[in-house]
């Protein structure tokens, strides 16, 4: 494989050198910053033999390449071009200059909420063992595990702590990844999330039954009556107050000598911070989160083959767009307002939908290039990472993703109408069902079997009905 002279067919189906601003890479992708991405030639792209696929996202455009290659490409790549060896940093911001502003408040709060995602996956899988554990009729009728067998009853309490932690102390997880993104100090957005935590205060949770008792303690003070109410599991009230903190860090910070910095920047900070989130901002946006959480409930209940259809039909379309990002902190919401959220189910449905697809081209096809990249990216789509399924196999042949789609619409109207609920959010593929509440399992091995056969089906005999009329 001689990877110089294609590396060198990859720069001319970029557009050539010119129309590459920056450019790294990861484990398998290259990862660049492009002038125009209209210039791009991706079907000349694709058929290049190291290409394994290519997409667009968040500004970035992405070429597959594959692990151990991928460094030989990119030493090539960056001779070629002469752009010089970036971080991935550099080419986030190179290639923020490509997004109007919806898609960068998008991108803002992936950056938010994508790090903390790691936390927030494993918690929901220790809640799913937690809840074979604790859950009645699993193994044994009308009995648990614990009740049957004692001696795990307080394993089953510490994995329960375990995975509690994230959720509980989330406003901290989201302070620190919003304060960064922000410009300010990590530390200051940790501490200001765990103050809005902070166990003096009326847990969130038991808010509305104290207020209802007339029992809810407040601080008096300048004539105001301020109620000391936690925001535990909420995310607005955080992520608006991480904000103001790290505009006041660097508005101090570029006023206040070196020598000083430390005995004024960080108290005041967080002084004016606190006084200003618990005074307005904290209120204002637990009404405004506790607002939207209603209306977009109260659709779900009202209309739900209609919500299924729509969220569950269209998820796909939107990780095009990057817009499913927003749609975590929809997730948390409801987690924190309601116990649970029904919208993460079907996102774990859409996700093996598109591996469903993208399986059965493999079968399909007669091209051993996309035999490779279709087994190995739809085993992927399985285990809950889309886009190599998505954007190398789906969205290239059109009819699998659209295949896909079909499935997963379907499937989200069946476990809509039936309620199904995760008591937080987990692995999105095959695994899915152990973050799914025990009474909603039969239900959800259902819409399952429903995005694991109608992809696949659609999808081979589209396949088959082409390559018979291409013949």
């Amino acid at each position: 494989m001689d990877i110089r002279k294609q590396t060198e067919e990859i720069v001319q189906a970029l557009g050539g050198k010119e129309n590459v601003s920056a450019a790294t890479h990861c484990v398998t992708r290259l990862r660049l910053a492009l002038h125009d991405e209209e210039k791009v030639d991706k079907e000349a792209l694709n058929n290049i033999d190291l290409v394994k696929g290519s997409f667009s996202t968040n500004g970035q455009f992405q070429v597959v390449i594959g692990q151990g290659t991928v460094n030989k490409v990119y030493n090539e790549f960056i001779e070629m071009t002469g752009v010089g060896e970036s971080t991935k940093e550099e080419v986030k911001k190179a290639s923020e200059s490509n997004l109007n502003p919806l898609q960068r408040a998008i991108k803002t709060l992936a950056d938010i909420f994508i790090p903390i995602l790691p936390a927030i996956v494993t918690a929901g899988l220790l809640m799913g063992i937690n809840n074979i554990l604790t859950g009645a009729d699993i193994f044994y009728s009308g009995q648990s595990v614990i009740d049957v067998h004692p001696q795990w009853t307080d394993i089953a309490s510490i994995i329960n702590l375990i995975a509690n932690t994230a959720f509980v102390f989330l406003p901290g997880l989201i302070g620190w990844s919003a304060v960064k993104r922000f410009g300010g100090s990590e530390l200051l957005g940790i501490v200001l999330g765990l103050m809005l935590v902070h166990p003096d205060l009326l847990n969130a949770w038991g808010y509305a039954e104290a207020q209802e008792g007339g029992s809810v303690d407040t601080w008096k003070f300048f004539g105001l009556e301020v109620e000391k109410v936690g925001y535990q599991g909420q995310v607005l009230p955080v992520l608006v107050a991480s904000y103001v903190l790290a505009r006041v860090e660097r508005f101090l910070s570029k006023r206040v000598s070196d020598g000083f910095q430390m005995l004024v920047v960080p108290p005041v900070t967080l002084l004016l911070t606190g006084f200003v989130t618990f005074v307005a901002i904290g209120p204002i946006t637990f009404a405004v989160g506790n607002f939207l959480t209603g209306g977009f409930v109260s659709i779900f209940e009202a209309v739900p083959a209609i919500g299924g259809l729509l969220y569950g039909g269209l998820y796909a379309p939107l990780v095009i767009t990057g817009m499913h990002h927003t749609f975590l902190a929809v997730d948390f919401q409801l987690i924190a307002t309601i116990g649970g959220t029904f919208l993460w189910p079907m996102v774990a449905l859409s996700n093996i939908a598109q591996g469903s697809a993208a399986f059965a081209m493999m079968l399909a096809t007669k091209d051993e290039k996309l035999k490779g990249l279709a087994l190995t990216s739809s085993i992927s789509a399985w285990l809950g990472i889309t886009e190599p399924a998505m954007f190398g196999v789906n969205l290239r042949f059109r009819y699998p993703f659209f295949a896909a789609m079909i499935g997963s619409a379907i499937a989200g109207i069946v476990i809509t109408i039936a309620g199904v609920m995760a008591p937080s959010i987990g692995v999105g593929g095959l695994p899915a069902f152990f973050s799914i509440l025990y009474e909603f399992w039969p239900i959800f091995f259902v819409g399952m079997g429903i995005v694991l056969i109608v992809p696949f089906t659609l999808t081979f005999i589209m396949a088959k009905i082409k390559m018979k009329k291409e013949a």
